[in-house]
């Protein structure tokens, strides 16, 4: 058994590094976590320090990007962006997905009447306008990091429970299941034991997809101002700058778009190899 898991991972490993795109999306996402894990260590300047004698600069070899309205290194407040997506990004996937676990599990393996029950109650998260959804909650609580996760994962969760669901749905039939139940197996056993594993890897899979979906919310709610508040730096306010100013000076918005559409491709990238390495039949035909 550990032996075929072994094949079985060497076989998804080797499917996804002979994929060009796919090894290019590894590469995007690993420089975008690495520069936001190290990004003290990477920016020149004090990403919210103000110069105006410098303000509205070109680039050059003291500022990479140029300055801001405020004298600020365009460059440095990029690099500090990615920590911010990176700081949304990880524990809305990882809150998400575990509440979307619990649900779908027990929606998919529970008696009818529960199953009807959470599934109504993912069909009202899912109902929500986005942007409605944050303004209400802004409006009560005002804007922060914190305020832009809890939005994010509350709008997330029908997406990880619906998926989660279905697989438990598909599974739960199976004769190894049957043959568990039979033995006497507990349902908290069947669930970890036997269905966890067996979901995980599509989730996984959706999870690296949904991300760049996350992060450019992220942006989009801070471009709006109902994300993280100035001046820590955002990709979204980059561009909210940008706009603002883009006739004085266009580096705003490459600061905060080309990083945002280059980390988008990268996870799509990174989620569709992955997809398609995981699944055999996919596999197969490419």
């Amino acid at each position: 058994m550990i032996m075929k898991q072994n094949n079985e991972l060497q076989l998804i490993i080797k499917h996804f590094f002979r994929n060009i795109l796919g090894v290019a999306g590894f590469l995007i996402v690993m420089l975008m976590v690495l520069s936001a894990i190290f990004a003290d260590f990477i920016v020149p300047y004090d990403p919210i320090a103000l110069n105006i004698k410098e303000r509205l600069q070109g680039p050059s070899f003291s500022h990479l990007l140029g300055t801001d309205q405020l004298g600020r290194d365009i460059f440095s407040r990029m690099v500090m962006g990615s920590r911010v997506a990176l700081q949304v990004a990880l524990p809305t996937v990882f809150g998400a997905v575990s509440i979307g676990f619990v649900l779908g599990m027990i929606a998919g393996f529970g008696p009818k009447w529960l199953d009807n029950a959470i599934i109504l109650l993912l069909d009202t998260l899912r109902s929500f306008p986005t942007v409605m959804f944050a303004l209400a909650v802004v409006a009560l609580v005002g804007p922060s990091l914190e305020t832009v996760i809890f939005i994010i994962i509350v709008t997330s969760i029908p997406t990880y429970g619906r998926v989660v669901r279905t697989q438990t749905l598909s599974i739960k039939s199976s004769e190894f299941i049957l043959a568990e139940k039979s033995m006497g197996s507990s349902t908290a056993r069947i669930l970890l034991v036997h269905i966890l594993p067996n979901i995980f890897g599509p989730i996984a899979v959706l999870s690296a997809m949904e991300i760049p979906t996350i992060i450019g919310l992220e942006a989009g709610l801070s471009f709006l101002g109902m994300g993280v508040r100035p001046p820590t730096p955002s990709w979204g306010s980059l561009l909210n700058e940008g706009y603002t100013l883009i006739r004085n000076t266009p580096w705003l918005l490459i600061a905060g778009g080309v990083p945002l559409i280059i980390t988008t491709l990268g996870f799509t990238f990174l989620g569709e190899t992955l997809r398609d390495a995981v699944d055999p039949k996919l596999r197969k035909r490419n």
